[in-house]
Formats: C-alpha cells, sequence, structure tokens
C-alpha cells in the first residue's frame, strides 16, 4: 500500500500537477546559474581593480612628473629674476661696451630744446661723472599763446583781394 493517503476534490488536482518523487533535475541548473553569476562576478571584480590599480599608478606618474615640472619652472624663474637684477644688468652692458647715455634732452612741441645735448661719455668719464651730481635742467620757455582762429568765410561771401587763387588741377 501506498503511504500517501487519498486526496480528494481541489487537492487532488493540485498533486497531479506537482511531480510525483523528489526532483534533482531541477536543481542542477538553478546551481549552475549562481556558480555562473558568481565566478563572472568575481573576473569583473578583478578586472575593475586591476583597472583602477593602473589608474591609481597613472595618476602617481603625472604627479611626479608636474612636481619636476614646477620645480624647473621655478629654476627657470630664479634664472630669469636673476639676469634681471639691475647689477647683472649694467654688468652685462658693460661687457657689451654700453655707456649709460647722460642727461636726457627733450623736444618741446613747438620745436625747442630743452635740456643741454652732448654724446654720451666713456667708460673713463663715467668714474668723473659718477662724483658729481647731474646738472639742472634749464626752465623750459614758456609755449607761445594761443591765437584765435580765422573767420570763416561765408558762403557767396567774396574772398579779400589779397588771398591768391587755389591752383587748378588738369584732370588731363
Amino acid at each position: 500500500m501506498s503511504k500517501r493517503p487519498q486526496l480528494r476534490g481541489r487537492a487532488a488536482r493540485l498533486s497531479r500537477l506537482l511531480p510525483a518523487g523528489p526532483s534533482q533535475a531541477a536543481r542542477t541548473p538553478f546551481m549552475l546559474l549562481v556558480v555562473l553569476l558568481l565566478g563572472g562576478g568575481l573576473i569583473t571584480l578583478l578586472l575593475l581593480n586591476s583597472s583602477l590599480n593602473e589608474g591609481s599608478f597613472q595618476l602617481s606618474r603625472l604627479k611626479k612628473e608636474t612636481q619636476e615640472l614646477t620645480d624647473e619652472e621655478q629654476q627657470l624663474q630664479r634664472d630669469v629674476d636673476e639676469y634681471a637684477a639691475p647689477d647683472a644688468l649694467q654688468r652685462r652692458a658693460r661687457e657689451l661696451g654700453m655707456v649709460p647715455g647722460g642727461d636726457p634732452v627733450f623736444l618741446n612741441p613747438d620745436g625747442t630744446v630743452r635740456g643741454v645735448p652732448g654724446a654720451a661719455a666713456g667708460p673713463s668719464a663715467l668714474r668723473e661723472s659718477a662724483a658729481r651730481p647731474p646738472a639742472p635742467l634749464p626752465p623750459a620757455p614758456l609755449p607761445p599763446a594761443p591765437q584765435a582762429p580765422e573767420a570763416l568765410p561765408t558762403p557767396g561771401a567774396v574772398p579779400p583781394p589779397s588771398a591768391k587763387p587755389a591752383p587748378t588741377t588738369s584732370g588731363r
């Protein structure tokens, strides 16, 4: 006899839908799916970790390169500052044979000269001129007073007899 009790009605209909014995076949695909998902997840994590480590190494290399370039820039800026110092410029100018220009001379708008023009002193005269103070500039002459503009002729007026006619040019 069977150990299963006899089912009636609705329970009997439902029991026919369920498998009769224990089934191992349904567990195998599920276990295979779980193993594949876990393996795929582990491989994905390994690839992601490798990618992050590669980015970290690249970041470290770029930081080191940036630091080296910053140090080089600072050294070059110190060199520029050394060459731009007034004593270095003066020394280099003397090596090139340049001498100071002396007192400046200015031209006024009306064409008069303000100051005393002269040639630049040579190296021996420089030692002598360094001991004496520079000569003061003479006072500038006053510019001439502006004159009132001449009255413009009105249209249709006859020009005065002293005015010369404008030269005409021929188109040929």
